[in-house]
């Protein structure tokens, strides 16, 4: 049974509203008929990249000189939210590759990088990943411990990176690790390659949720990489994390919307089907209250989101927005995949449903990109520098 109903035009544009409507279709043909089978099967569809690339997905905010859409933040978050509709998993190796990796080459790489990498990536010839966390550097990132040794005209890296989204299956890797003193001030960024002697993607990591966006540990063993592919200037990487961690909480964001919807797609038409007491569940006045709370929340957040991605897009955003943005989509995905499971029941704690996904995908973004606390922490000290 299909259920429609009209939902809030945000005036976006003529051009977003085709995008979405481009990304939601492939979505819908590509992705959503294979999203239990990759959560159950752990298992990336490597087709995929090639597909989005083609579509022009892959580097939506890249100039169409290297090969991009030359769009901005505001339509990459839609093309997330669309495609985490269809399957989370997917969208986060998606971000993974089209934000943390193509986006900070892109926007702090010379001239010779960007030619040398972004038109694979572009294309899904070649996936792409970001690796910043360590296993006793997450929150507290500055304090990593990836050495990286100057040698002659080259960089000797030594030690690991844990918890890397596309870690087991990227060819391009933006790698940050420390070439001076401890601290913010001893940290440069790094473009290596999977095939580079002394680096091994370790097998993936069996996770609660988010499966199918896979993600491992990178081990570097003498790894020696040229200095031609510091990222950004020697012992500023820092400033490349930095910024592109407020564009990646930002677009990140979009990902728990994308689960909202996909938690009213399977709730409004139950209500419609599920029947107690000779009458359909939904024209029960607590089960209204509750999709009232849920349609509300969604929308609320979406509000928020396109606001701060087109303050992005202007070059305005502030940090505890970026912030505020995924620590209140987050939390709220974590809610509505709870009141989903609420809403149908008995039906909602088996796996025949996509319920439990829903919630076990909705929970990595209360962690992934800076905790729930991390995020408040950061919020309220903005607030009261800004109030000083």
């Amino acid at each position: 049974m299909q259920v429609q109903y009209h939902n809030l035009n945000f005036g976006l544009g003529e051009t977003i509203n085709l995008l979405r409507d481009q990304v939601n279709r492939f979505a819908a043909d590509e992705i959503a008929p294979r999203a239990a089978e990759i959560d159950t099967s752990n298992e990336f569809p490597q087709d995929l990249w090639k597909k989005m690339g083609e579509l022009g997905l892959l580097g939506i905010t890249v100039s169409e000189e290297y090969g991009g859409a030359g769009l901005g933040y505001l339509a990459h978050s839609v093309c997330i939210e669309e495609i985490s509709r269809a399957s989370a998993s997917v969208a986060l190796s998606y971000a993974a590759h089209s934000n943390l990796c193509v986006n900070q080459i892109f926007r702090n790489g010379t001239s010779d990088q960007k030619k040398r990498y972004l038109p694979g990536l572009v294309t899904g010839d070649d996936i792409g990943a970001l690796a910043m966390s360590e296993h006793n550097a997450g929150s507290d990132v500055v304090n990593l411990q990836l050495k990286a040794d100057q040698d002659g005209d080259d960089y000797v890296l030594n030690g690991s990176k844990m918890w890397i989204t596309n870690g087991p299956d990227a060819s391009t890797y933006v790698i940050y690790a420390r070439t001076g003193s401890d601290g913010a001030g001893g940290i440069s960024a790094f473009i290596v390659e999977r095939d580079t002697p002394g680096f091994t993607p370790s097998p993936k990591l069996d996770k609660l949720g988010m499966r199918g966006s896979n993600t491992s540990e990178l081990v570097f063993t003498d790894c020696r990489v040229p200095a031609t592919n510091i990222l950004g200037f020697k012992n500023e990487g820092v400033k490349v994390l930095m910024g592109g961690l407020d564009f990646e909480r930002v677009v990140l964001a979009a990902g728990p919307i994308g689960i909202m919807q996909a938690c009213m797609d399977l709730v409004v038409p139950y209500i419609h089907e599920r029947k107690q007491f000779d009458q359909p569940i939904g024209e029960f006045q607590l089960v209204q209250g509750k999709i009232a709370d849920m349609y509300t929340r969604m929308n609320a957040s979406r509000a928020y989101l396109y606001a701060v991605a087109a303050a992005c897009d202007r070059d305005e955003t502030t940090r505890k927005d970026a912030a505020g943005v995924i620590l209140y989509c987050a939390e709220n995905a974590t809610q509505m995949a709870l009141d989903a499971i609420q809403l149908l029941g008995a039906n909602g704690y088996i796996n025949d449903y996509p319920s439990g996904r829903l919630l076990r995908d909705a929970k990595l973004y209360e962690i992934g990109a800076g905790t729930s606390e991390i995020r408040r922490m950061l919020i309220g000290r903005e607030l009261f520098n800004e109030s000083s």
